[in-house]
């Protein structure tokens, strides 16, 4: 009887939302590349698209693409029967859309506030609910949410929102692990540093220099770097790890003082 390899997602059916770019589309790619079948979605039928045009370039016939407002349970109801169509079942979700506009707190609107939160929390809880009757049936049903270091562990003027939204997702992700665990179904987060992405160049020159000059690696991450911590946490040899989160930061959050970079 041949050896099973190890960490292998072959034909393992997996939705990223939020796939279309930056992490989440380096998170498809990954699972793309380790072949899996992948399902992205986003916002805008263009960027589906282009995001299904190149990931199929590299697994051709095993990549789907659909558009969803996470932040509406009907549309996200309506992304898992397109998925389970497409790809026959779902094993994993990579519940990653999310939003990051900046504003003050003194000059915060309520409709700044409950746009964030629609997306990065209710979003999350969403995507969840609309998939679960999918992932109970896989028998091995796998949720890697995407948080971040900003919020649960650091913050940054101007993110407050974005903040209390990601430190949310992690307080969701305990009592869901809980609650799936009875149904084989694994609940985890990937909280990444800052990685490189058309958003964070739009933070300007400055920012991404005193940003990469704050990691002890002396640089920015990739977006497919948060992407194998993900596959990892799909895997079967994942399967007795639930609850948990895994910082993807180069040791950013390390330092106590920009001294001890040096």
């Amino acid at each position: 009887m041949p050896a099973t390899e190890l960490f292998d997602l072959s034909d393992t059916r997996v939705v990223v939302t939020g796939g279309t770019k930056g992490i989440g589309f380096g998170i498809a790619s990954v699972f793309a590349q380790a072949g899996a079948r992948v399902a992205v979605s986003g916002r805008s039928r263009e960027g589906v698209d282009a995001a299904v045009a190149a990931l199929s370039s590299a697994a051709p016939g095993r990549i789907a693409g659909f558009t969803v407002d996470v932040a509406d349970p009907d549309s996200c109801r309506a992304l898992a029967a397109s998925t389970i169509e497409a790809l026959d079942g779902i094993d994993v979700l990579c519940a990653n859309a999310g939003i990051f506009p900046q504003a003050d707190l003194s000059t915060m609107t309520p409709t700044q506030l409950d746009e964030v939160l629609d997306v990065n929390v209710k979003g999350t809880v969403y995507a969840v609910q609309a998939c679960l009757p999918a992932l109970q049936a896989s028998g091995r049903g796998r949720v890697v949410l995407t948080s971040s270091i900003t919020g649960p562990t650091t913050g940054f003027p101007g993110w407050s929102h974005y903040g209390a939204s990601k430190a949310a997702q992690l307080g969701f992700m305990r009592t869901a692990a809980i609650e799936l665990a009875k149904h084989a179904i694994t609940v985890n987060a990937v909280l990444p540093g800052n990685v490189e992405s058309a958003g964070l160049e739009e933070m300007g020159t400055d920012y991404l220099a005193s940003m990469t000059s704050a990691v002890p690696l002396r640089r920015l991450g990739r977006a497919e770097e948060i992407g194998y911590a993900a596959a990892f946490l799909a895997t079967r040899e994942a399967g007795y790890i639930t609850g948990q989160s895994i910082v993807v930061d180069g040791g950013q959050t390390l330092p106590e003082s920009p001294d001890a970079v040096g």
